[in-house]
């Protein structure tokens, strides 16, 4: 059983445009509060993904690689919109960090995440790193693709 304990960040600054990105595009045929059913194309690679509820930072995470030909059929089974992004990572100081800069109805939303070890482990934040949105569900990509940043009253 796999744990995805992960801490995302909202970013400023540009110090994280430097990495290369590689283009997202992922659905959910699930959403529901307690899992979440996605199918991802990252590149050339394609991915479904069934997530649990969260725990704190922490939640149940199964992860399965699937031919690009079927992924790119569930995505016309997602719900709408599909979640479109850029992905960049960047190691700092012996940490990897995966910021996503958001395309379409998410458009201006960028989130820099840090997967851990446990929830206690310690590490340090770059000087592109801003606020902490672990615990804000409306930045979960399957929030985004329910209720997208363009219709967030108060943009951050």
């Amino acid at each position: 059983m796999a744990t995805e304990i992960e801490r995302k960040f909202l970013t400023r600054g540009d110090g994280w445009r430097s990495a290369p990105a590689l283009y997202f595009c992922q659905g959910y045929l699930n959403r529901d509060k307690n899992r979440t059913v996605r199918v991802r194309i990252a590149g050339e690679q394609a991915m479904l993904t069934i997530k649990g509820v969260s725990q704190g930072i922490s939640r149940l995470e199964f992860e399965y690689a699937i031919p690009l030909d079927d992924a790119q059929a569930l995505l016309t089974l997602c719900e709408q919109p599909l979640i479109e992004k850029y992905r960049r990572v960047v190691d700092y100081q012996g940490k990897r960090w995966e910021i996503d800069e958001f395309l379409g109805d998410n458009q201006g939303l960028i989130v820099a995440e840090i997967e851990l070890k446990s929830e206690s482990e310690p590490f340090d934040l770059p000087d592109w790193v801003g606020s902490e949105v672990s615990d804000e569900p409306r930045y979960f990509n399957a929030s985004l693709s329910k209720y997208p940043f363009k219709d967030w009253p108060e943009q951050v």
